[in-house]
């Protein structure tokens, strides 16, 4: 399914570090340096006319959990007509690195809040990005463990809430070339590895193909300058 984008709407990338990119918080309208970025600077060079406005409310560090805790200030008081989300990550990653875990239960309960309460309050169209992990070493291999499922719970509330799914966890394993392209750590990307995903962001979203409400006027054949 694909997503349109209003004439003069906003888009909201909203996640964790992936999203984040190392943007300025400060600054509201500051988009990072990652695939966010990369996509709205894409389709913006490709549709000037729409005069979309994006926003990055990714901060590194975040499972789904805390999302849930700031989604009123940084989703729905932000009023945009598309929200896409990428988190899950961190819910599996602070397992392994500091022994705590986030149950499915746990993440698909805080995960299906934020989009039940994205339905209830805003017309927006949902575009939801897999979870992944890109894994440089057996033990990082034995995450799939713990993230798995948490691919599940994504696909299945997409489903669900009738989201667009961007299928981005298989996408890196897909590609024929060694894996440090994409990644330094398995998880924070270069950025070769945002350029991918902001390609299959792309492929999700298109204009609204809808004319404008108040066209311009057409050109005066012969007008002097």
């Amino acid at each position: 399914m694909t997503v349109r984008v209003p004439r003069e709407g906003r888009v909201l990338f909203i996640g964790d570090s992936i999203t984040d990119a190392d943007r300025d918080r400060a600054d509201g309208a500051d988009m990072g340096r990652g695939y966010a970025m990369m996509a709205a600077a894409w389709f913006t060079a490709a549709h000037p006319a729409h005069r979309v406005t994006f926003l990055n409310r990714g901060i590194g560090g975040d499972r789904v959990r805390d999302l849930r805790a700031r989604w009123e200030d940084d989703c729905l008081a932000l009023a945009p007509q598309v929200v896409s989300v990428l988190i899950g990550i961190n819910d599996t990653w602070r397992r392994y690195d500091s022994d705590d875990p986030t149950g499915v239960e746990e993440f698909e309960r805080d995960y299906r809040h934020v989009l039940g309460t994205t339905r209830e309050r805003l017309d927006a169209a949902l575009v939801l990005m897999e979870p992944f992990v890109i894994p440089l070493d057996d033990r990082q291999r034995a995450w799939r463990e713990d993230l798995d499922p948490k691919v599940a719970v994504v696909r299945r509330l997409a489903a669900e809430f009738d989201a667009t799914l961007v299928a981005v966890d298989a996408a890196f394993a897909a590609a024929d070339t060694d894996d440090r392209v994409w990644t330094d750590d398995g998880v924070h990307l270069t950025p070769s590895g945002h350029a991918l995903l902001a390609q299959h962001w792309l492929r999700a979203v298109v204009p609204d193909a809808t004319p404008p409400a108040h066209p311009a006027p057409a050109a005066t054949a012969g007008l002097a300058v």
